[in-house]
């Protein structure tokens, strides 16, 4: 996905907000917004916010010092989505179609997510994503791709929603290589997150090689390259990785809930509509 004008000033209000969490000297806060205001000017249109957002916290972690002002947030944030895990298991035990239940389950959890700066409410997310009607439903193709699966990539988020892709993974039935982001950035998921979510009880997890807010594959290690090119379905997980990937053709299925106006714009749907989207059905609308 391209970077759009209304982007920038959502860059500037990202960098305030991981700032103040990553020091308490307004010195360093003003420093950051200084430097990423000048940061703003060279950035092109061309390039995907992901991109854009690892250049941004490279910075606020250089001035402030600290590499992960996010840590304990995303411990409690796991810690929280824990506390729901057996409520989840038994709405999907008890479902009509387990698949798609824990589907939505793993869309729920995408509510976690610091970079838009929206509040959320997580059981009540679960309980609305339960009963939406989804915006793109292309789970016919996704169980057809599950079926034929040999080996499976899923790219993960935030930390805490990993509890509920947790969910979806036990639903597959198949070898998964669960990614992470490489170093800590926002509140995207580690390796260690992902261990606090218990990802290594039915995953390997896998680290992306980026410290991007999304997995941009030039980005990405050769390793990670690897995997992504031989998996015969790959799940892409939140929004960062559809502005990082949404260019791509392949086994690639898009899970999410549209927490901005502009990606949801650039996805053909409202702000707030959850979407199970095959990658090369984006490209196609992109073209027309």
């Amino acid at each position: 996905m391209q970077t759009y004008l209304e982007c920038f000033p959502c860059f500037l209000s990202q960098a305030l907000r991981a700032a103040r969490i990553a020091t308490d000297d307004p010195e360093k806060v003003k420093q950051v917004l200084d430097e990423v205001g000048m940061m703003l000017k060279d950035i092109p249109l061309t390039s995907t916010p992901p991109e854009s957002g690892q250049r941004v916290y490279q910075r606020i972690s250089a001035i402030t010092g600290n590499k992960d002002p996010y840590k304990a947030i995303k411990a409690e944030n796991t810690r929280k989505a824990l506390s729901l895990y057996p409520e989840l298991k038994a709405r999907v035990e008890t479902s009509q179609d387990r698949l798609l239940t824990a589907i939505r389950i793993a869309i729920a959890g995408n509510v976690i997510d610091f970079g838009p700066g929206k509040a959320f409410d997580l059981k009540m997310s679960v309980e609305e994503v339960l009963t939406q009607d989804f915006a793109v439903n292309d789970y016919p193709a996704f169980k057809a791709c599950l079926h034929g699966a040999r080996e499976i990539l899923y790219i993960g988020d935030n930390a805490g929603e990993s509890v509920f892709d947790r969910i979806l993974i036990e639903e597959l039935q198949k070898p998964v290589q669960y990614a992470v982001r490489g170093t800590p950035v926002i509140n995207d998921v580690t390796f260690e997150d992902a261990v606090q979510a218990g990802i290594d009880e039915v995953a390997t997890i896998i680290s992306s090689g980026t410290d991007a807010p999304g997995a941009i594959l030039g980005t990405c290690s050769p390793e990670f390259r690897a995997v992504n090119g031989r998996s015969s379905l790959i799940i892409s997980k939140g929004q960062g990785n559809y502005e990082a990937l949404s260019h791509t053709r392949g086994p690639v299925f898009f899970l999410l809930k549209a927490k901005c106006r502009v990606i949801a714009k650039d996805m053909g749907i409202e702000d707030g509509d959850i979407v199970l989207k095959q990658a090369q059905r984006a490209m196609e609308r992109t073209l027309k």
